[in-house]
């Protein structure tokens, strides 16, 4: 199935992101759902074709993070590191933002991490984008980790205040060698739908 993509307020690219927060500003009108499938995973590379990751960026949680985050943010016209972006995630990742729909309520976006930098590389070449995470809260169960990140977005990284904030929800699995991004799912806050306090301090591993 094909997925349709609009504009919306908000570009955590790819994800950027992990980082990070992300595409919002490049998706979903009707959006269609696409279905991942399973793959085996080889250690060094994160798919057949993909550059091998760097060890650094993938020998822990923070580590894989903190990559996911500091690939999708620079100034506007800055070269994002795609390369390093896609030897975070495994085979099958998906990047998924929750988006409003006009008509009410909500639905989802589902991209592939070759679909984050499709859309999200126009969009970086003209505007400033920096994601930082704030909090975290993890779960970990053997090779498996959930991570709820807390996330500011800013055009310019001395912007005082966030243009948005949001939890982005890293699921994470170890292989035996490296960290890799299952999949990013995220949502905006509103003034409707704010963030709890919980989520703005919390546990980091």
């Amino acid at each position: 199935m094909t997925v349709r993509k609009r504009k919306s307020t908000t570009l955590a690219v790819i994800v950027a992101t992990l980082t990070v927060a992300c595409v919002t500003n490049l998706l979903a009108d009707g959006a269609g759902r696409k279905r991942s499938t399973s793959a085996q995973n080889p250690p060094a590379a994160a798919s057949p074709g993909a550059p091998a990751a760097n060890p650094a960026d993938v020998a822990s949680i923070d580590a894989i993070l903190h990559a996911a985050y500091d690939t999708i943010s620079g100034p506007a016209g800055r070269q994002r590191d795609w390369n390093r972006f896609r030897s975070l995630f495994v085979p099958g990742a998906r990047l998924i933002p929750v988006v409003a729909d006009p008509k009410g309520g909500f639905h989802t976006v589902v991209l592939s991490a070759d679909d984050y930098v499709k859309h999200g590389d126009p969009y970086f070449q003209k505007n400033g984008f920096f994601e930082q995470e704030v909090a975290r809260r993890t779960e970990h169960f053997g090779s498996m980790a959930e991570v709820f990140s807390t996330y500011e977005s800013r055009h310019n990284a001395a912007d005082p205040k966030p243009f948005e904030r949001g939890i982005n929800s890293f699921q994470l699995m170890n292989d035996g060698h490296r960290w890799w991004i299952v999949t990013i799912f995220w949502q905006g806050e509103t003034a409707d739908n704010p963030i709890p306090k919980k989520y703005l301090q919390g546990n980091r591993e």
